[in-house]
């Protein structure tokens, strides 16, 4: 009993004098700090701030320059580092291409353009063209035949037959393009109506067919659009009456629709483009008796 005393007695000595040395030496070494620092006070803590918070390495990059890096990678799938470095170096940028291939936008699979790209290239050489039933006043049915270019989604031809067939058909389609400004490729779908003399005709103008898949009309987008707009914009609002009458609404329609209306596809502006008009009075007129309404300054 008592050796375990004594030894309890030795262990507690121990600890306090271990204690009040390490606390000894913890004041000595700030003291000399202070003392090399000249002295205590805000001066001692600006100086071991400054030295707590020093950093070594490469300097950060600007959050603008790391945003375009990463812009750049993601609108250019085909670029590498040394390419955008190269584009930074033009634009005045000083940084390295290490960098640059530390910030690019990692690529989740093999590099490659994107649809809106691929459209986008060949959209120019494409168009599109359907027919569409309108019924009378008098329960008869028309056939309105459109044609679209994709490029611009302008409407390039809109005509009106109670009695539609190839050989009118393939009428519509020499009277819509000239033979030197004809497309490469016309997407239909597999209507009856289109039958060899449509597919001749296409032929000697120099247009590949491209009908689309059966009972697939969304292959068919762009002029699909087109036909609903023409139904919830025009023929929906209007009891017609006659071929005639059809076809004069369609046609004040058509220019409308090209030369007036926006559309979202084409951030806001018109097929055949609109200038901007700054100043002046505005004016208003009306399309189709009211329907719609043209905003121009005079």
């Amino acid at each position: 009993m008592v050796a375990s005393g004594s030894r309890t007695v030795i262990a507690g000595s121990l600890s306090s004098c271990i204690a009040g040395f390490q606390q000894s030496c913890r004041f000595s070494q700030s003291s000399g700090l202070r003392r090399s620092c000249g002295g205590t006070g805000p001066a001692f803590v600006a100086i071991w701030r400054w030295k707590s918070n020093t950093r070594r390495g490469r300097p950060q990059i600007q959050t603008e320059l790391r945003v375009l890096i990463r812009q750049m990678s993601m609108e250019n799938p085909l670029w590498g580092a040394p390419r955008i470095h190269g584009e930074l170096l033009r634009l005045g940028f000083q940084v390295a291409q290490s960098s640059v291939a530390k910030y690019m936008a990692k690529p989740r699979g093999a590099p490659s353009q994107g649809w809106c790209t691929f459209l986008r290239n060949y959209a120019p050489n494409i168009a599109a063209m359907d027919l569409f039933v309108v019924p009378t006043i008098g329960f008869k049915l028309l056939y309105a035949f459109v044609v679209v270019r994709l490029d611009r989604r302008d409407l390039v031809w809109i005509n009106v037959t109670a009695h539609p067939t190839a050989e009118w058909v393939a009428r519509q389609i020499t009277e819509a393009f000239p033979w030197n400004e004809a497309p490469r490729y016309m997407i239909r779908d597999r209507d009856c109506i289109y039958g060899a003399v449509v597919t001749r005709r296409l032929r000697a103008m120099g247009i590949r067919d491209k009908p689309i898949a059966p009972a697939s009309p969304w292959q068919n987008g762009s002029v699909e659009r087109l036909i609903g707009s023409i139904r919830r914009e025009c023929v929906d609002h209007i009891i017609v009456l006659g071929e005639a009458h059809l076809r004069r609404i369609l046609k004040s329609y058509a220019r409308y629709y090209n030369e007036m209306r926006t559309h979202l596809a084409l951030d806001k502006d018109a097929p055949v483009s609109r200038p901007v008009q700054r100043t002046g009075v505005i004016r208003s007129r009306a399309i189709l008796g009211g329907l719609h309404h043209h905003y121009l300054t005079v």
